[in-house]
């Protein structure tokens, strides 16, 4: 089933014909309300009656994250604030937080775009929601929140933490669907296992994930272990929130982009020159819709590709491919590109390993060393020392010739790396100490 048919089902010469009146007017309603959009048009020399076809967006001038921060907290919104009904924010935890304002359309475009991204996921208004997303200035939860409800489902806003006492839910209330970090679903199937209860005899059929990349071999080994279609959502505060792209469960296959509100691009992080469907680079956003705190080419820093094939679920909306790092915070050791999804894809293909890894990144000298910790179970933990040494000796050859990069493997006992409720925090850099 389809939510909105009619624009998710559009031929595509019909699909970039309403882009193009949404951008002309986008680049109108930024150039004459938000002073930053005016200086940097003229700065580039282009004016919004430059703007006449699709391709022109390449003239247009890129949006950073830094943006928002420099002009925190009001200063890129495009309405007066008497027409801002709600705020959310980032976590800040890198710099100043940057601060994203809804109106009500934005709000109701939200909804629609969460309630499509449920349908997409195989979920209807019988369906009972287990939210484990964040509440508060995080987007996560309200947007899953009310996205459930314009979808007609029940929802249940549980939020993060008090693992335990989710558990307890899942079991008592009954729930279908449950949304939440693909870690954190890892940590809730280990604690109910612990408190005797099998995923397998629950109602949940699906699980949307989302708010940290996961790879593929996650997926499955969710799906094996809790028995639920597991699909993959995308979304970030400063585009929208979650909803700017969703996986279908008829094909598993790549993200649709919701094209009528966003239209995406796909760039190389090094000279900003677009690039051809179907390649990887960093993934921006022009949002054709918003009318809060609209952007222009916003750099995700995510690196993806873009598939406009037909999709066999109907959409023919273009639709991303997994998140396979971020180009700021991709790891260089000595000389070498290492992205934390590689390594997690090549530790999930190995038998005895855990989901729950971390990489630590250190400095001797003038070299940098990259160590792997990564839980074992607890029938390998059982293991004597001296195969569980020639495990590690395996994964680290591994590495070596599947990234061409040296590292450390250590094998630890279960449950000794820290469980995060939210994104799981892969990677350590001390190399600044």
């Amino acid at each position: 089933m389809i939510y909105d048919v009619d624009k998710e089902t559009l031929p595509r010469e019909d699909m970039e014909a309403l882009q193009l009146r949404r951008l002309k007017d986008l680049c109108e309603r930024v150039y004459s309300r938000v002073p930053f959009y005016k200086k940097k048009f003229d700065e580039a020399g282009i004016t919004p009656a430059d703007i006449r076809s699709l391709s022109d967006i390449k003239y247009l001038p890129f949006t950073e994250k830094q943006d928002l921060r420099n002009h925190y907290p009001y200063g890129l919104f495009a309405v007066p604030k008497e027409n801002i009904v709600r705020l959310h924010a980032s976590s800040g935890t890198t710099g100043r937080a940057t601060v994203v304002g809804y109106t009500q359309r934005d709000l109701d475009n939200w909804a629609d775009c969460m309630a499509r991204s449920f349908m997409a996921a195989g979920a209807t208004r019988k369906d009972i929601i287990h939210n484990a997303y964040g509440y508060g200035l995080f987007t996560g939860g309200l947007g899953a929140h009310y996205g459930a409800e314009r979808l007609g489902a029940t929802v249940v806003p549980v939020s993060g933490g008090a693992t335990r006492r989710q558990i307890s839910l899942l079991k008592d209330f009954g729930p279908t669907v449950i949304c939440c970090t693909p870690s954190y679903m890892v940590f809730l199937h280990e604690t109910a296992r612990e408190m005797g209860i099998d995923f397998k005899e629950l109602p949940l059929r699906i699980g949307v994930f989302g708010a940290e990349p996961w790879t593929d071999e996650m997926r499955r080994d969710i799906e094996s272990k809790t028995g639920i279609t597991a699909v993959n959502i995308y979304g970030l505060s400063e585009v929208m929130g979650p909803g700017v792209a969703m996986e279908c469960h008829e094909a598993q296959c790549g993200m649709h982009i919701y094209e009528d509100h966003f239209l995406p691009e796909i760039i190389n992080p090094s000279n900003g020159e677009q690039m051809a469907p179907g390649e990887d680079g960093e993934l921006v956003f022009t949002t054709l819709t918003k009318e809060g705190i609209p952007l222009i080419r916003y750099r995700t820093r995510d690196l993806t590709n873009l598939d406009y094939t037909p999709c066999v679920c109907g959409r023919s909306t273009v639709r991303m491919g997994r998140i396979k790092g971020r180009s700021d915070d991709m790891l260089i050791i000595r000389g070498v590109n290492v992205f934390p999804s590689q390594i997690e894809s090549l530790l999930l293909e190995t038998a005895g390993l855990t989901p729950h890894y971390q990489i630590i990144v250190s400095r001797q000298g003038a070299m940098d060393t990259m160590e792997v910790q990564v839980e074992v179970d607890e029938k390998m933990f059982s293991d004597e020392i001296k195969y569980l040494q020639r495990r590690e000796r395996e994964i680290q050859n591994n590495i070596k010739e599947f990234l061409g990069v040296t590292a450390s493997v250590k094998l630890v006992e279960p449950q000794s790396i820290e469980r995060s409720v939210g994104k799981a925090k892969r990677v350590i850099d001390k190399r600044g100490e």
